[in-house]
């Protein structure tokens, strides 16, 4: 069985390689704040509007850039220096030379596992075109 992903550095992967190492969490579309003080950075709970939040994959991956200009490309030099990034992304995970997750679907095989294990956006994000300020969003921040 090819193991590209065990196997196969980052910057030796192909298009197609690449594409399928996404383990399809969502996490990297979410909109995340930065404390201009201290340069913290918080997630929220708010999606970009190209996520399709029932299935956690972007609604027009191919043409994202169209709707979303800033929307980031990815590379294996990023994956190295992106702070953002969940520490469970596929791509941080094999530039650290780790490996990938039991409940990836190179590993597992099945998709929906990464769901049902609560490692995906799935059923807990509100889309952008639905927030007035994403500071009332910011995760794990305990205010009182």
């Amino acid at each position: 069985m090819d193991r590209f992903w065990a196997d196969l550095p980052l910057e030796a992967l192909d298009s197609a390689q690449w594409e399928a190492l996404c383990d399809g969490c969502g996490k990297c579309c979410i909109h995340k704040l930065e404390d201009e003080d201290t340069g913290d950075l918080y997630a929220t709970n708010v999606a970009c509007r190209m996520l399709d939040r029932r299935q956690a994959q972007c609604r027009d991956y191919g043409n994202r850039h169209s709707h979303v200009p800033d929307c980031v490309t990815l590379t294996p030099q990023l994956a190295k220096t992106i702070e953002w990034l969940p520490s469970t992304c596929s791509y941080v995970l094999r530039a650290e030379g780790q490996p990938l997750p039991d409940w990836h679907y190179l590993v597992c095989g099945d998709r929906e596992e990464i769901h049902r294990q609560g490692h995906s956006v799935r059923g807990w994000t509100v889309s952008e075109d639905d927030v007035v300020e994403l500071e009332d969003h910011i995760l794990g921040r305990n205010d009182g």
